[in-house]
């Protein structure tokens, strides 16, 4: 099995910023601390756009990514932070591979 890529953009109005970065940075020490699938986990914060947090998450299958999408961490993460996200865009992705030469 592959490698598993979650790439996630959040927007909301910038005066929750700093709510919704603690309830994420907070979440991404309890996915690396308690899910043993979860390889990476970044928390972004573009300089020019305060409106917006983007995460980079790697985890070492499928299975792994399942097992964190219905897990208790996302579930308070998306109790304390989520309502105040007006939009969420997320990409899975499968790590590609170099092509032989």
């Amino acid at each position: 099995m592959s490698r598993v890529a979650l790439v996630v953009t959040a927007e909301f109005e910038p005066e929750h910023r700093e709510e919704i970065l603690r309830s994420l940075l907070a979440h991404r020490e309890r996915c690396l601390r308690d899910e043993p699938g979860t390889l990476q986990f970044e928390v972004l914060a573009p300089a020019d756009e305060p409106g917006k947090l983007m995460l980079f998450e790697v985890y070492t299958d499928v299975d792994a990514f399942t097992a964190h999408a219905q897990g208790a961490s996302i579930g308070q993460y998306r109790l304390e932070a989520r309502p105040k996200i007006t939009k969420m865009t997320s990409h899975r992705c499968q790590f590609g591979q170099e092509p032989s030469v």
